[in-house]
């Protein structure tokens, strides 16, 4: 199964990486990767036409978008949109940050799971 990861480096810069989560066959509830810890789960909704300007992630934390899409561009200048059944893993907590916008003026819907 496929995450996005967005992360800083040393001198701040945000970078995409993508990582792919082995699976294993669960008998009749089909494939399943080991577990991934989260602390807890927090749901959001964006008005549609959102525009946010340069900020980094609030915490360490995975994105599942439900409904909607967004356009999250990298500060090293990379874009890629997002959908849903997409999962991204924020990490640029810190440094310049990223852009997040709607890119098609519709609403969002999206689960953030924060990391420990």
């Amino acid at each position: 199964m496929h995450i996005t990861r967005i992360w800083a480096d040393e001198s701040g810069e945000s970078h995409y990486q993508d990582i792919e989560i082995s699976l294993a066959p669960s008998g009749p509830l089909g494939w399943m990767s080991t577990p991934l810890l989260v602390t807890s789960m927090i749901l959001r909704e964006n008005e549609p036409g959102y525009d946010y300007d340069w900020h980094v992630a609030p915490r360490r934390q995975y994105i599942v978008m439900l409904a909607g899409s967004v356009e999250i561009q990298a500060s090293d200048g990379e874009s890629r949109t997002f959908g849903p059944g997409d999962i991204v893993q924020m990490e640029d907590v810190t440094g310049k940050g990223h852009k997040s916008r709607s890119p098609d003026d519709k609403s969002r819907r999206s689960i953030f799971l924060p990391l420990p």
